[in-house]
């Protein structure tokens, strides 16, 4: 009996946690990301000097 209530009492208790988390309405708002200044894209050139831009 306390084995079947235990088990009821957590997993009631990460229902509850789960549907508060769910119906959160800051869950789906996300700021844009900014802009680039100078656009680069993915087809950028690496230098002729060898360096890497990313080192």
């Amino acid at each position: 009996m306390i084995d079947n209530f235990s088990i009821a009492l957590t997993h009631g208790l990460l229902l509850i946690a789960a549907w508060r988390l769910v119906h959160r309405d800051d869950l789906d708002v996300e700021a844009p990301p900014e802009r680039d200044q100078k656009p680069e894209g993915f087809l950028k050139r690496p230098p002729r000097d060898g360096s890497r831009p990313d080192a």
